[in-house]
């Protein structure tokens, strides 16, 4: 692998993961969002993220030397509407957006779990920039070592 490759995986997954934030924020932003474009409350967002180069089965990673293996970086495959999670019905007659039972459709955004996925995101994020300056501090030693 070579320094480059290494810098370009290290920026790939530090643009993945502060795209992931931005979605975050975005969900955390709507949380009581009750009526969007469309007319129905805000659904959570989820960032899927994939190796970049495509998918490599593990039969034949396997099969191969492990030094010919190389990651290039992660990308952001697609962000994906939340179907899985409840939305959250909150009993209140006076809202203009309750049913006919008084109850209101809030959104599926849970805002502990959005800061948990939030915390997360930027520790890989921060984890990616101190690898970055990891191998931009090896680099600069090669070329000092070559002054000499």
């Amino acid at each position: 692998m070579s320094m480059f490759s290494a810098f370009n995986i290290n920026a790939s997954g530090m643009t993945a993961q502060r795209y992931r934030m931005d979605i975050i924020s975005e969900n955390v932003a709507n949380a009581n969002t009750t009526r969007t474009e469309d007319g129905t409350p805000y659904r959570r967002k989820v960032v899927t993220f994939e190796e970049r180069g495509g998918q490599k089965h593990f039969n034949d990673i396997l099969g191969r030397v492990t030094s010919d293996y190389s990651g290039q970086g992660v990308k952001v495959t697609k962000v994906s509407k939340d179907y899985t999670t409840d939305m959250n019905m909150v009993y209140d007659p006076s809202h203009p957006d309750a049913d006919e039972n008084g109850y209101v459709t809030y959104p599926n955004v849970n805002i502990i779990t959005e800061m948990t996925n939030l915390i997360d995101a930027s520790r890989a994020y921060e984890a990616n920039a101190t690898a970055f300056g990891a191998t931009k501090s090896i680099a600069l030693k090669g070329l000092e070592l070559n002054k000499q």
